[in-house]
């Protein structure tokens, strides 16, 4: 076991989830790089004591270039705004160091294939944080269909659907501000990321993207609440998505169904431990939805727990990522998804909303 330096950039939500992870990862899949969390950025001295502190790390900076030039930092995490992923990346690329970059990359499509020059030249290992499709339950779908268990995939219908700013009167924030922290930029990304990965490249769409409460208290809303599209994928196959922040009664509502020439499969996050699945086969009378319940037949589920049915939970996804970035560090080989993947992703949103406003159909650019 050999032990690798951590350096976080960013303390809040996200920041906490991936030091939570690299602090248990070794001893949950026994890696063969075991993290050392070595040094966190904040924005202030003050946040990044706290966090600091809070988090077990040696020593805390307000100030990133400190983290990614310090030679005890041998990986580094971003999980900061989105405007600040480019310079960052950029820099620890400039001196080999590897970065797993929390999604969407960059503030920009330009921001991201940018990022993804820089990886590439620099040959270093990279990886973005999607972390939903890493459940066992749609790890096993990818599975399922790569293997043929529904046939031909013949249409996908996706969505990501929250309800946090369902009322008009929540008040205007940072997340109101700016198209990165719009629905195109912090939910779509998730399922056009879960879509790509299930179905395979979309290569034309037509998309609507609009904004319901262009005011709330406390200011104008600049960004979108709510956006659809309908697409083609490279293997034929056609295609729905939907995505908003103001979808009342939905908490987590990354879903989606997947219809084969041989079968179906379904999938809801809020229920993320069961997958159901079709199979057009046997006594027609008795054919029908079977609810697979996750357990340690199913990717990534057993280091977790032994007992079927008892579940994993978000972190535990964050978790699977930790483990997937260290072991590409280790072996040298990329491991999906790398910075090109989410730069796909990105090409997508980028399509979409120049659909939305030429309204017309829109080509995905392939960089």
């Amino acid at each position: 076991m050999t032990k690798i330096g951590i350096g976080i950039i960013g303390g809040g939500y996200m920041g906490k989830a991936h030091a939570v992870a690299m602090a248990s990862v070794g001893a949950i899949f026994n890696t063969e790089l075991r993290p050392h969390l070595e040094m966190i950025c904040a924005s202030t001295p003050v946040s990044a004591e706290r966090y600091r502190t809070a988090y077990g790390f040696d020593r805390g900076t307000d100030d990133w270039r400190v983290l990614v030039n310090d030679p005890k930092v041998e990986a580094i995490v971003i999980a900061s705004p989105q405007e600040t992923h480019r310079d960052i990346a950029e820099a620890a690329f400039a001196i080999g160091k590897p970065v797993f970059c929390e999604k969407p990359m960059g503030a920009s499509l330009a921001d991201s294939r940018a990022m993804v020059a820089a990886a590439e030249v620099s040959g270093a290992t990279n990886m973005v944080g999607f972390n939903y499709i890493r459940t066992p339950a749609s790890q096993y779908a990818r599975q399922l269909i790569a293997e043929g268990a529904i046939g031909d995939v013949t249409w996908f219908r996706g969505e990501h659907t929250e309800d946090f700013y369902a009322d008009p009167q929540a008040p205007a924030t940072w997340r109101t501000t700016g198209m990165a922290n719009g629905t195109m930029g912090d939910l779509a990304p998730h399922m056009i990321n879960g879509a790509l990965a299930l179905i395979g490249p979309v290569t034309r769409l037509i998309a609507e993207v609009e904004t319901v409460h262009e005011e709330r208290p406390g200011g104008t809303v600049t960004n979108d609440d709510q956006g659809q599209m309908m697409c083609r994928f490279e293997n034929g196959a056609m295609g729905q998505m939907f995505f908003s922040r103001i979808a009342t009664g939905r908490k987590m509502g990354y879903v989606y169904e997947i219809t084969g020439t041989k079968g179906a499969i379904k999938f809801d996050q809020e229920d993320q431990n069961a997958l159901w699945l079709y199979r057009m086969e046997g006594d027609e009378a008795t054919r029908g939805f079977t609810k697979i319940l996750t357990g340690p037949a199913h990717p990534d589920y057993e280091p977790f727990c032994q007992g079927p049915g008892h579940g994993t939970g978000y972190q535990d996804q964050i978790i699977i990522e930790a483990r997937d970035f260290l072991l590409a560090i280790e072996t040298g080989k990329p491991i999906w998804p790398t910075f090109r993947d989410g730069m796909e992703v990105n090409q997508v949103i980028a399509a979409a909303l120049a659909s939305s406003t030429s309204k017309t159909w829109a080509e995905v650019a392939v960089f």
